[in-house]
C-alpha cells in the first residue's frame, strides 16, 4: 500500500508559529502522515535559484511511489510553478495552491521569481489533482490578477473574504485545509 505524505511550501517570510501551514504539519504529524515542512533560505529575501535547489533536493528524498500532497502559500505557490515547469512526469497526487500572489506584480523582495510560468499543461504533467485557492479580497492578488491563474483552466475555487488566507487574516487554525488534505475523494468532488 502506498503511503500518504504532505509537502508544505511556505511563501516570502516563512509561514511562523501561528500560520494555517504550520498547524496543518502538526495536526497531520498527529495523524502519523509523512509530513515535510522545509523552511527555505533568506525567505524574507529570497533567491528562486536557491530555493528551486532546496526543493529539488528535498524532493529527492520523497518516495516517488507515495501519494504525496503538496500544499503551498502565496511565493510557494510560485515556487511551485517554477519547479514544475521542469518535471517530465508526476510528482504529485495533489497539489493546492493557496493565495497565489499576482504574476503580474513582482514583489520587490522576490523578483527572481518573476516571470511566473503560467502554464497549465506542466501542472498538469506534474500532479493528478490540482486545486487553486484565491481570495476575494487578497492584497496580494486582485480578483483581475486571479484571472491569469483562472485561464489555466484548472480547478479553483475563491473564499469570499479570506485576505490573504495567513494569520493577519485569521487562518491559524483552518480546520477545513486538513479535511480537504485527509478526504479520500478527489479534491475537485470535495470542493
Amino acid at each position: 500500500m502506498n503511503q500518504n505524505s504532505f509537502l508544505i511550501i511556505h511563501g516570502l517570510g516563512g509561514s511562523g508559529p501561528d500560520h494555517w501551514q504550520t498547524w496543518l504539519a502538526h495536526e497531520l504529524k498527529k495523524r502519523n502522515h509523512q509530513v515535510y515542512y522545509p523552511t527555505f533560505s533568506n525567505f524574507d529575501s529570497p533567491n528562486k535559484t536557491v530555493w528551486l535547489e532546496e526543493l529539488s533536493n528535498l524532493m529527492k528524498t520523497i518516495l516517488e511511489n507515495n501519494n504525496l500532497t503538496v500544499i503551498t502559500h502565496s511565493l510557494g505557490c510560485i515556487l511551485w510553478l517554477h519547479y514544475a515547469r521542469n518535471q517530465n512526469k508526476r510528482i504529485a497526487k495533489q497539489v493546492i495552491l493557496v493565495a497565489p500572489p499576482s504574476p503580474t506584480i513582482i514583489l520587490s523582495e522576490a523578483k527572481s521569481f518573476f516571470p511566473v510560468p503560467l502554464d497549465g499543461n506542466h501542472l498538469k504533467r506534474a500532479a493528478e489533482e490540482i486545486l487553486f485557492i484565491h481570495s476575494s479580497n487578497d492584497p496580494y492578488c486582485s480578483t483581475d490578477d486571479s484571472k491569469n491563474y483562472l485561464n489555466l483552466e484548472l480547478p479553483s475555487i475563491t473564499i469570499p473574504n479570506a485576505g490573504h488566507i495567513n494569520t493577519n487574516s485569521g487562518h491559524g487554525q483552518w480546520p477545513w485545509i486538513l479535511d480537504l488534505c485527509l478526504s479520500d475523494e478527489e479534491i475537485v468532488q470535495y470542493i
